[in-house]
């Protein structure tokens, strides 16, 4: 069995059968990229391409033998898919391209996914930044999310999908760019020293109350 960590491979229903899930940064392609995937699903005769709820494009059914090769020939670093880590940052085209768009969540989200994505943490940790209240990304139903509104950004912790799905709270509001990114920063840092381990956000949030995480802003 491979490390699914150190390999960046996500088991299939079949024992013997993998895929994996190049790291595509708030799910931004070029056509080089596009044909770069499609070159490497061809030479390896996957069974599909499948675009992931995180924006990845997975190549599924791969063997055991063929992921070290299918990486190389990629030469893209894995997408956070599997461990206690940041995964991929979740965005929609924000004022960048939607007319209805608030702030630039792309660039938000670009900025958090090289800041976060892969840092290990005491569970797994979904961001997402939406660019109006529309919430596209689902920012309220992610551990933290950002929600661009016309005097700021908004932010929310706590959300989570999943068999007990939890609307997230909104901590602070009317946040610049920087103010949102130190924002987060300080929510990250907070619930990497003080929850327990395995314990997601949202459930440290239900343990110690609102309070404690409203304290660390200032």
């Amino acid at each position: 069995m491979l490390k699914l960590g150190e390999k960046g491979v996500i088991p299939q229903r079949s024992k013997d059968s993998y895929a994996i899930a190049p790291h595509i940064p708030c799910g931004i392609v070029t056509p080089e990229l596009l044909r770069k995937l499609a070159d490497v699903a061809e030479k390896y005769d996957i069974e599909a391409m499948k675009i992931t709820g995180a924006a990845r494009i997975a190549l599924i059914g791969l063997s055991e033998e063929q992921v070290d090769a299918a990486w190389q020939d990629l030469g893209m670093a894995p997408g956070a898919a599997v461990g206690l880590c940041v995964r991929s940052i979740r965005t929609c085209p924000g004022n960048t391209y939607c007319k209805l768009g608030k702030q630039d969540s792309l660039r938000m989200g670009l900025q958090l996914d090289r800041m976060y994505h892969g840092r290990n943490l005491p569970n797994k940790l979904k961001m997402a930044v939406s660019g109006c209240n529309l919430n596209c990304s689902e920012s309220w139903v992610r551990d933290i999310g950002l929600v661009a509104k016309a005097d700021g950004w908004m932010l929310t912790i706590g959300g989570n999908v999943g068999p007990k799905p939890r609307i997230g709270r909104e901590l602070t509001a009317g946040l610049d760019d920087d103010q949102a990114i130190e924002a987060v920063a300080s929510v990250v840092d907070f619930y990497q020293e003080q929850a327990k381990k395995g314990e997601r956000l949202g459930k440290m949030l239900q343990r110690v109350g609102i309070e404690p995480f409203q304290s660390i802003l200032g």
